[in-house]
């Protein structure tokens, strides 16, 4: 079969779902354009800036798509067969992603845009809050962790590493230039886009020729200096102004996603490719993994993801300037991201089972599929794979920084540090846990060094989905409390709990079989699964008793 059938599937129930469910949802909402939004209200300058939806859409779409939904398709189609993966990316992105990150969005914009991590504190009290808080920012430390070593990963990759680094840090001066060129200088957007974005590709050209590349410094290897190298940069990006690096290098990194998407899709119906891939490969992989629950929380990002709401609700509804933009940007964005995922899986569907290729990292079977679709256009097939991985760092960077500010957003909300010196603190100690991860020295049993975002990827794709079935069980009780019908939030939230507790059992099951084995024994993934988990059913059982002893939303659920 050829691929553009998938493509011409796939687009077409998006755009259905947009134009359907998508508008149904805002209409349900109440979506008001003479509504006044935060950031019209506050405006600050710095956090609150009214933004215009395409523009924000871009720096949206960038923020949540990361490698995520690159990463978990193409892991996925390789253990289990493209066909569940199509199926979780179509239905889940329609039915349970694009709902849970537009829910989060408007939820966060009719709550003065303060974080979910806030409106917990306004329905659980306290000490759901303080459950929630710490959840979140365990959360966002296997973010980092994982997307950190990603990134660093491709900078020390022998063929063309070197020259991806080089290009993106001409990369980040070219959008702090950006914003200081839109925001002090008052250089139109018109003007300044095809200015910037050719400095973009003139940026991805001059990379090949002037490769840079870390020693090793004492113990550490150059991969875990590069660690350090992005670690510091998190830090001073989720400090500085949102002007000055996050929206304009949004802005740009959007322009990869759909220059990607682009050549994705005309890959697709022009690229004559045919999937060659088996379809499925059985409920369980040649390595053991059950498809359910691990296809549920391999695939995450490119059709449900827990980030997203924290995105939604920590950076993007700062930016909102009218309650129906909420639409495009939230419900469009995730709609968009399942259209990343669907090219990703596409890499995958046109490798032959026992291609050398399928035993490659996700980033280089990501380039080489892209580079397949458009070498056919007389672009060159080395410059295309340097603007796949390119792209693919710069994903990456997005989530970076963003997940810092998030994390640090967060930390500030707990402890009350507001001025300077807390930004400072607390975005330190949000690091210091990542920094710690990414520079152990990990291994197999044969003694061969592991990369440490292999080793925290199924955590990390567990806690990021337990996130997204804990948010929409607040807003769950946030909708019913405000005597709305709940579900459209509640039977998605009900899915995700069951794979995510599921997966979490798995992790968790060597271990407490030790237990009771009369030897216990113990490993850090099996007890970050056990806290995630406990942390998850105290949450829950805060929002049972809402649920059964508030009488006012008794009374409201009777009607």
């Amino acid at each position: 079969m050829n691929l553009y059938w998938i493509a011409f599937l796939g687009i077409i129930l998006f755009l259905g779902a947009y134009f359907s469910y998508g508008r149904f949802l805002s209409r349900w909402f109440a979506l008001s354009g003479r509504q006044k939004t935060p950031a019209c209200e506050v405006n600050d300058g710095i956090d609150y800036i009214p933004t215009q939806k395409g523009f924000l859409l871009g720096q949206h779409f960038s923020a949540i798509a990361a490698a995520g939904p690159i990463v978990g398709p193409i892991l996925a189609a390789l253990w289990f067969g493209w066909l569940p993966v199509f199926l979780w990316i179509v239905g889940g992105c329609i039915f349970f992603g694009a709902v849970h990150d537009f829910s989060s969005l408007v939820g966060s914009v009719r709550h003065r845009a303060t974080s979910i991590v806030e409106i917990v504190k306004d329905y659980f009290g306290p000490k759901g809050h303080l459950l929630f808080s710490i959840f979140v920012w365990l959360s966002l430390m296997y973010v980092i962790t994982a997307f950190t070593d990603l990134t660093s990963s491709s900078f020390v990759d022998p063929e063309l590493g070197g020259g991806v680094a080089t290009s993106s840090l001409l990369y980040l001066l070219i959008g702090v230039s950006m914003g200081f060129a839109l925001y002090r200088f008052k250089m139109p957007l018109g003007f300044a886009t095809p200015i910037f974005l050719s400095l973009v590709v003139f940026a991805i050209w001059f990379g090949r020729f002037m490769p840079l590349s870390v020693p090793a410094l004492g113990s550490l290897r150059p991969q875990q200096v590069w660690n350090i190298i992005l670690l510091s940069y998190c830090l001073i990006a989720s400090i500085i102004p949102v002007w000055m690096l996050l929206q304009p290098r949004g802005y740009l990194g959007g322009f990869f996603l759909y220059v990607t998407l682009a050549a994705g899709v005309i890959g697709l119906f022009l690229g004559g490719e045919k999937i060659q891939y088996p379809a499925f490969l059985g409920f369980t992989s040649a390595k053991g993994l059950p498809l359910f629950p691990l296809l549920f929380v391999t695939v995450a990002c490119g059709a449900c993801s827990g980030f997203h709401g924290i995105v939604c609700s920590g950076t993007t509804s700062k930016q909102i300037a009218k309650e129906p933009d909420c639409q495009m940007v939230g419900y469009g964005g995730m709609l968009l991201e399942g259209l990343v995922a669907l090219i990703a899986l596409s890499t995958v569907m046109i490798l032959a089972k026992g291609d050398p290729l399928v035993n490659s990292s996700p980033d280089r079977i990501y380039a080489e599929g892209l580079g397949r679709f458009v070498q056919q256009f007389g672009i060159p097939r080395d410059f295309a794979r340097s603007f796949t991985l390119l792209a693919f760092t710069t994903f990456i960077y997005d989530t970076l920084d963003v997940a810092t500010r998030l994390a640090r957003y967060i930390l500030q909300e707990i402890t009350g540090w507001k001025n300077i010196w807390g930004k400072i603190g607390a975005t330190l100690v949000s690091l210091a846990v990542p920094l710690f991860c990414v520079s152990l020295k990990l291994t197999d049993a044969s003694g061969a060094i592991i990369p440490a975002w292999k080793v925290f990827w199924t955590i990390f794709g567990t806690s990021n989905q337990l996130l997204a079935a804990l948010t929409l069980m607040i807003l769950s009780v946030w909708l019913a409390r405000s005597g709305k019908s709940w579900f459209i939030s509640i039977i998605p939230m009900m899915f995700m709990m069951t794979m995510t507790l599921w997966s979490l059992f798995l992790m968790t099951k060597a271990m407490l079989l030790s237990f009771f084995s009369g030897t216990p024994t113990f490993d850090a993934i099996g007890m970050i699964a056990s806290l995630l988990a406990i942390l998850a059913f105290l949450l829950m059982i805060e929002a049972f008793k809402i649920f059964l002893f508030t009488p006012d939303l008794a009374k409201r659920n009777k009607h």
